[in-house]
This record gives structure tokens, sequence and C-alpha cells, in this order.
């Protein structure tokens, strides 16, 4: 039987995991993406979890409204990284410090 605490302690490895890539990689913009969406897929898991021990609906609609921007966060940060490439010829971060218009 599943309990609280193996929703929960998954959850909290999944946000541990997302915020070290951030702190690990800070190179490639595409990994740094993609450990704020496990951060938040972490965060999801838990409003799940507690939703669903506690009976009541509230934190699964509220994870439909966090996929929703994250979706919407991953579309425009991707579209931002080929606006980059195509300019730039590169995604590192070291080499985007400077934004000129």
């Amino acid at each position: 039987m599943l309990t609280l605490a193996h929703f929960l302690t998954l959850g909290a490895i999944l946000f541990c995991l997302g915020v070290a890539g951030i702190f690990v990689n800070r190179k490639n913009v595409i990994i740094l993406l993609m450990c704020i969406e496990l951060i938040l897929l972490a965060v999801n898991m838990n409003f799940v979890a507690f939703s669903r021990f506690l009976g009541n609906l509230d934190g699964q609609v509220f994870v439909f409204f966090i996929l929703t921007v994250a979706a919407a966060e991953a579309a425009i940060g991707l579209a931002i990284l080929v606006v980059l490439f195509r300019n730039r010829k590169t995604i590192n971060v070291a080499e985007l410090d400077d934004l000129k218009g």
C-alpha cells in the first residue's frame, strides 16, 4: 500500500534533482528548461498526492493550471532558443549574457 509519505518522498527527490540540475549545469539552456519542468512536475505530484489523500479535488484542479503554464513556458522558451540559435549559432548561457536590440 502506498502512503502519502511515499509520494511526498518521490516528489522531494524529483524537486532536489531539478534544483541540483540547475546549479550543476549552467551552460545548456535546454537542460535548464528541463530542470525547471522537473521541478514543476514534482510540485504537481505533491498537489495530487495531498488531493488524493485528503479527499478533495482542489489540488488536482490546480495541477491543470500549472500544466498549462508549464506548456506555455516550454513552447515560448523553445521558440526563444530557436531564434537565439539562428542569430548567434550557440545556446551556451555564458555566451548569451549581452542583450542587444
